[in-house]
């Protein structure tokens, strides 16, 4: 009986376990977590940035100055309206000194920025010496051979550089000093010897005063320093005084104005924003128009639809004469009824 009992038991286990490795067997296997296929990239290829990146944009100015924060601000409206949210801007000013555009963009070299702004000759320098693979715009320099030593530039830099310039025509600038003082002989050109553009603008000026029958000495200042005695000469021997597009200058515009109005000289000046401040007329541009111009350029570079090495400089659509009917009304300068006056600043 014992023996019959065990043997019950035993198959009754064996049954019970049978069964339950059955119903496990009968389990369905978990679904497979989906895949996602990688597509391999050529080599060398970049792609677009996936929408929800941000592109982030370094740019350098040199200085606080009406022309240059237009410019500005012209770039960073053009590409908001492009990319909305999708571009993060980080401005620094340089604050005039030259060395401090050094330290900004290794900065931004250091973070690896997608594009920097280069606003002005010394910033466009300074981004050309710290990379030659993050695209670099440059807006208000005047010439681009020049500013980067460029042998017999042909309009595009090349490599990973471009941007806009903010010449006006040199013979038309003569021409406007002419036609307001046809009768005046000598004509002081003052300029800053640091800024190797303002060089050649006044070299390019004064060939097309000659030709027009005015005797011109150049007048240089190295730095803000020494601007009110450089003036001061060239006023006490000049009868008008040409002032190109300088960006010492215009940081100075009011030193200018303290000595020549006195001594009741006029001066032509190569931008709008020096006129404002000591000038009587200049042929004018409008800074933010060019800004807005080098931020549809660096929309194009971001986006993958131009190659930077490929793109020429451009260069402001129209100018504008204008003068300063403050200084005008001074000095009893006659103005031509197709000039525009220059709105004061806002306070």
């Amino acid at each position: 009986m014992k023996k019959l009992l065990a043997l019950t038991l035993a198959l009754a286990m064996t049954l019970s376990m049978a069964a339950c490795g059955s119903k496990q067997e009968e389990a369905p296997a978990p679904a497979p977590a989906e895949t996602q296929e990688v597509v391999p990239q050529e080599s060398g290829d970049e792609p677009a940035a996936p929408e929800g990146d941000v592109f982030v944009v370094g740019i350098c100015q040199l200085a606080p100055h009406v022309a240059l924060d237009a410019a500005t601000e012209g770039f960073m409206d053009t590409l908001k309206e492009e990319f909305g949210d999708q571009v993060e801007f980080d401005l620094q000013n340089a604050a005039g000194d030259t060395p401090t555009c050094g330290t900004i963009i290794n900065q931004f070299v250091s973070d690896g920025v997608d594009l920097i702004l280069a606003n002005a000759t010394p910033a466009l320098q300074a981004a050309q010496a710290a990379t030659d693979t993050i695209p670099i715009l440059g807006t208000s320099v005047t010439e681009y051979g020049v500013a980067l030593e460029i042998a017999d530039f042909n309009g595009t830099v090349g490599g990973n550089i471009s941007g806009t310039s903010d010449l006006a025509p040199l013979d038309q600038q003569a021409q406007m000093l002419k036609d307001l003082f046809p009768d005046k002989k000598n004509v002081g050109l003052i300029y800053c010897s640091a800024e190797a553009n303002s060089q050649y603008q006044v070299d390019t000026v004064q060939n097309f005063l000659e030709e027009l029958g005015y005797t011109c000495t150049q007048y240089s200042f190295a730095d803000s320093n020494d601007i009110s005695s450089v003036v001061q000469k060239a006023v006490d021997n000049s009868d008008v005084i040409y002032v190109p597009t300088d960006n010492t200058a215009a940081n100075n515009a009011e030193v200018i104005k303290n000595v020549c109005v006195p001594a009741g000289v006029p001066v032509i000046a190569g931008e709008e924003g020096i006129c404002a401040g000591c000038g009587v007329a200049t042929l004018s541009i409008s800074y933010y128009d060019l800004g807005v111009a080098t931020g549809k350029m660096a929309a194009k570079i971001l986006k993958g639809e131009a190659d930077i090495a490929e793109m020429p400089i451009e260069y402001a659509p129209q100018f504008t004469k204008k003068y300063n009917a403050e200084i005008c009304e001074t000095l009893n300068v006659e103005i031509p009824s197709d000039y525009v006056a220059i709105e004061a600043a806002a306070e």
